[in-house]
């Protein structure tokens, strides 16, 4: 499954009415450290069907990441029928992205 770009039209039907969990990363792309998960995030979306992937870019949708109050980027958000279940900040290595799914 590739990543799913969202945008203010798009995130309630893609993440909080979505029937499976979304796991969704907040990032800009001056954002150094957000270039380094941008790759192990895009590599994820491909190898996992039962959770989606989504990203939003803060730059174009900065209203969504002030209403899940994203101070710092990247931030993970892991939403589960549609609340957030877990939030991470800053950028991980794949095992440490796996295990926060996980969780």
């Amino acid at each position: 499954m590739a990543v799913i770009h969202l945008t203010e039209a798009n995130f309630e039907q893609e993440v909080l009415k979505s029937e499976i969990p979304v796991l969704v990363d907040f990032w800009a792309p001056w954002c150094g450290p957000c270039k380094m998960l941008s790759p192990i995030i895009d590599e994820l979306a491909g190898e996992i069907t039962h959770i989606k992937i989504c990203k939003v870019n803060t730059d174009e949708a900065d209203t969504i990441a002030m209403k899940y109050r994203v101070m710092s980027i990247p931030t993970l958000i892991l939403f589960k029928n549609g609340e957030v279940s877990a939030t991470s900040v800053g950028a991980k290595a794949k095992s440490e992205v796996l295990d926060f799914i996980k969780a």
